[in-house]
């Protein structure tokens, strides 16, 4: 298990919206999407996935960082996933 921190995601955009911009960049499918609260201008989700492992993520994250998404451009981070 391991897990994606997605930096400037808008509060409006939508789980499906997360789920298909990952998908198209070739993610596995996601389990679980958490809003991360901002104060500043940097919102965030942290995208949990189930069937990945953090090697794999990381592999991935060239796809997505720093590419223009929704009027703001996204920086990611792989995380290890929250214990629950």
């Amino acid at each position: 298990m391991a897990a994606l921190l997605i930096n400037h995601v808008d509060d409006s955009t939508s789980d499906d919206d997360i789920r298909t911009f990952l998908l198209k960049y070739g993610f596995p499918s996601l389990d679980r999407v958490q809003r991360v609260p901002s104060e500043g201008g940097r919102p965030a989700v942290l995208v949990t996935f189930n069937s990945a492992t953090e090697p794999e993520l990381q592999a991935l994250l060239p796809r997505i960082h720093q590419v223009f998404w929704k009027k703001h451009t996204v920086t990611a981070l792989v995380m290890r996933a929250p214990i629950e």
